[in-house]
């Protein structure tokens, strides 16, 4: 029930973020072109990224909500892992662009209506805001709304930025700053999106997720009643909220090997964030001269 309430809740943060952020990137993107300030029109591009973004992690939590098939026996939880990489990768190609735009505009500074500036970068701090507390919690526990999360954080610290630019260039007339706040946009969104991309290549790699503790499972089960060798402990993210472990264990004896199991799976699930354990037993050692799979 827990599970389902939280599905409800980021269900609901993305239509209404993708709601507001969409009549902004109108407002944001007319009032740029039309103030010819490229800070502006940057952060409408960017907005723009950002809600092609909400959108497919939105689809994304959606497929993990779907059954396993004889297909995809896991089902597609793995689609908030995609959903999480192809934001990152999105981000960086708008990183690209408006870098370009930028140096091509410094060496070219043009005038901007300052006025018109603040008032939409200000509305842009509530928006991106607003969107961001939605994600807040959420965020915590899974890479796919911490996607979405800071997208909007950096948005909202991108929009204070633009209202700073917009006050000093109305006290000095540095029509310059407008694209040297684009270049830092630029660099903002590339500090937000590394750690992003990094995660989200991990997860792709079916690397062990950082909140897990890979040699503290090991030793744990180590230290089991009957447990003489541990091989083969393999733990990856199903999906960004899932992680899947196998092991293979060596025991001393088989008797209670159903009870052993039951309550070792147990208590591994209340222990560690792990949501899907496979173990195998076996009976007394297992001979390997390389650790190249094992642990």
């Amino acid at each position: 029930m827990e599970h389902n309430h939280q599905i409800q809740q980021q269900t609901s943060a993305f239509k209404i973020g993708v709601l507001l952020n969409s009549v902004f990137i109108v407002l944001e993107a007319g009032y740029g072109f039309a103030s010819g300030s490229l800070a502006l029109v940057a952060d409408a591009g960017h907005n723009l990224s950002d809600v092609l973004g909400l959108l497919i992690s939105w689809l994304a939590l959606w497929l993990g909500q779907k059954s396993a098939n004889a297909k995809y026996t896991y089902g597609y939880k793995s689609s908030s892992i995609l959903a999480a990489l192809f934001n990152a990768v999105f981000l960086l190609v708008a990183i690209g662009a408006i870098s370009v735009e930028a140096i091509q505009r410094l060496s070219h500074p043009g005038p901007v209506a300052e006025w018109d500036v603040i008032i939409v970068a200000a509305i842009g701090i509530l928006v991106n805001g607003f969107t961001a507390f939605l994600f807040m919690k959420g965020q915590k526990h899974d890479l796919n709304i911490k996607g979405a999360f800071l997208h909007m954080a950096a948005d909202a610290g991108v929009s204070v930025g633009v209202v700073v630019a917009g006050f000093i260039i109305l006290q000095t007339g540095w029509y310059w700053l407008d694209p040297v706040v684009s270049l830092l946009i630029a660099v903002i969104i590339l500090i937000g999106t590394w750690g992003l991309l990094r995660d989200a290549m991990n997860y792709s790699l079916e690397a062990v997720p950082s909140n897990v503790d890979q040699q503290a499972i090991h030793d744990y089960l180590v230290a089991q009643p009957t447990v003489n060798q541990v091989h083969d402990l393999h733990i990856w993210g199903m999906s960004t909220t899932e992680t899947a472990m196998t092991v293979h264990l060596c025991r001393s004896t088989l008797d209670g090997n159903n009870e052993f199991l039951e309550k070792l799976n147990k208590e591994l699930s209340s222990k560690f964030p792990l949501t899907h354990i496979t173990i195998q037993v076996e009976l007394g050692k297992v001979d390997f001269e390389t650790t190249d799979d094992s642990i």
